[in-house]
């Protein structure tokens, strides 16, 4: 399952990591998010110890949510060494978020 990262954390988290990161910008009112969560999780799942893979909810977290320029969700980033590497907005397959992850 996806771990949850908010405005405090997210430094740690994210920009510190050693791996590559899947955030995925989020919120509880948005149903295409709700599609992609359980995705989300299969993937966090799929990849333990090769990346990691976070939620930030946006209603919570509205700093980072704003610092990324985050305007639609979900939107789902892939940072690497602190910078953002890849942007997916939508659903997608699963696919598409491990290519982004492994690329």
């Amino acid at each position: 399952m996806a771990a949850q990262t908010t405005d405090a954390t997210f430094e740690k988290d994210v920009l510190q990591s050693d791996v590559p990161v899947l955030v995925d910008f989020w919120a509880p009112w948005c149903g295409p998010c709700q599609i992609l969560g359980p995705i989300i999780d299969n993937i966090s799942t799929k990849l333990d110890g090769k990346a990691k893979v976070v939620k930030l909810n946006v209603d919570e977290n509205p700093h980072t949510a704003a610092k990324y320029g985050i305007r639609g969700i979900p939107t789902v980033m892939v940072f690497r060494n602190g910078q953002i590497d890849t942007q997916l907005v939508g659903v997608r397959p699963e696919a598409a978020y491990i290519d982004a992850l492994s690329a």
